[in-house]
């Protein structure tokens, strides 16, 4: 599992660095379980180079991890599970911050 938490607008440089953390794992072991995003809020992007390079982060991606969870009390990214999950083939589900353990089992599988 790989716990992500944004804190600033995403940029083109922070997508580069997830997939060098994320991109060797799954060629070891083929997928990845869980990734879980912890955001008060969405940051947004920098620029629209952060933009691009994060749908192509999900494009590239998607296939191989099996589960996405949001963990936020945002209202944006409360609804975003619902629209993404249209798009993508990993399990998407949003969390409210005080259910943090119930998101971390979840993504676990357990």
């Amino acid at each position: 599992m790989l716990i992500v938490t944004p804190e600033a607008p995403l940029a083109s440089d922070d997508f580069k660095e997830l997939a060098r953390e994320v991109d060797p794992y799954i060629q070891r072991r083929g997928t990845l379980t869980a990734l879980v995003i912890e955001a008060r809020s969405f940051p947004g992007w920098q620029d629209f180079g952060g933009l691009i390079s994060h749908l192509r982060f999900v494009h590239d991606h998607h296939r191989k991890i099996k589960r996405v969870a949001v963990i936020s009390d945002s209202k944006l990214l409360s609804i975003a599970p619902h629209l993404v999950a249209h798009f993508v083939a990993a399990q998407v589900k949003h969390f409210p911050e005080d259910e943090r353990q119930a998101a971390l089992d979840w993504a676990r599988g357990s």
